[in-house]
């Protein structure tokens, strides 16, 4: 599968957990919810997954922690803020390049239309 469709498959599972819990809850919550939703749709799925720090050819075991990845080509990295900040943006890009994936979804819950919740982001490997 390729990373438009798993893309689609997301973000239908965003919208079916959202719709079921609404926005105001703990990232963990969706976190859970969401994961369970892609592996019900046939997708491996991997949760809080430590992502090294290569810097100088060191690699540093930092305590990075990538929410979600689906099916090692998908990175999701979730919210539940008021506002999302660039910083939240720039942290997925970040994310996509340390790990060479290629995709990215960063999801916001907080919101009253989960449709102005969710950005693809793209690693121009």
């Amino acid at each position: 599968m390729i990373e438009n469709e798993i893309s689609y498959i997301i973000r239908g599972a965003i919208f079916k957990v959202y719709n079921a819990l609404g926005p105001g809850l703990l990232e963990s919550a969706y976190e859970v919810a969401l994961a369970h939703e892609l592996i019900e749709n046939n997708l491996n799925v991997r949760r809080q997954v430590g992502l090294p720090l290569i810097y100088d050819n060191i690699k540093m075991e930092i305590g990075y922690r990538i929410d979600l990845i689906v099916e090692n080509k998908v990175i999701i990295e979730i919210k539940s803020v008021e506002n999302l900040l660039d910083v939240h943006h720039k942290q997925v890009i970040t994310y996509l390049k340390l790990s060479n994936i290629k995709l990215g979804i960063l999801v916001n819950f907080n919101v009253d239309q989960i449709t102005k919740g969710i950005f693809r982001k793209v690693n121009n490997l």
